[in-house]
């Protein structure tokens, strides 16, 4: 075990040892609200990749943290985020909002769907791997992966390449996938704040 491994697994044991056993009761789980409106971005991707946004989970189990799972997660962010460039949807397909598998340039959402298929390929559950709809500080919109793991819900981004807690970010969560349907889509609740009217 490397030296940067046996400080990763120091720092989840020490998670582990303070939060709850149940990833629900955890403070770096998101909590979710009622079914909310799908992004009509993601609604045109399901349109054409219908099996992709039908996949009902039966088992909610997060993913159990680990060191091999964190690099893996590290890995993979550095990768994407190099290989993708970023470009909008107007420069590249001249719409304002279009959902795809990126070639090599794509936005937000690209790079989160990249990630999502590459570690589905690596069989990992859909039900833990949630692309998440939020605001930036700056008020703009933005996209991103959410893992769920039993220690709480890690982010990839294209904007970092840096694995981070969901609630370290500074950004304001708004919706993401259900974590029993790939097709449907959740609120999101931060703290007591009540729950985020759609966006579109």
């Amino acid at each position: 075990m490397t030296l940067r491994e046996s400080i990763a697994a120091a720092c989840i044991a020490a998670v582990w040892a303070l939060g709850s056993s149940s990833a629900w009761a955890h403070p770096s789980a998101m909590v979710t609200g009622g079914l909310t409106s799908q992004p009509i971005g993601h609604y045109e991707f399901c349109k054409r990749n219908a099996s992709e946004c039908a996949i009902r989970s039966r088992d909610m189990t997060p993913l159990t943290m680990s060191a091999k799972l964190l690099a893996r997660l590290e890995e993979l962010t550095i990768s994407v985020n190099q290989a993708v460039k970023p470009k909008s949807d107007l420069e590249l397909y001249g719409k304002e909002e279009f959902w795809t598998y990126p070639v090599d340039a794509g936005d937000c959402e690209d790079y989160a769907l990249a990630k999502r298929r590459v570690l589905m390929n690596d069989g990992i559950p859909a039900s833990n791997l949630l692309i998440t709809v939020l605001r930036r500080p700056n008020g703009d919109g933005h996209a991103v992966l959410t893992v769920r793991t039993d220690v709480g819900d890690v982010v990839l981004d294209n904007l970092t390449d840096a694995v981070l807690n969901w609630d370290e970010t500074g950004y304001t969560y708004l919706k993401r996938q259900a974590t029993n349907h790939t097709g449907r889509w959740v609120s999101i609740r931060e703290g007591d704040a009540p729950l985020v009217g759609s966006v579109h």
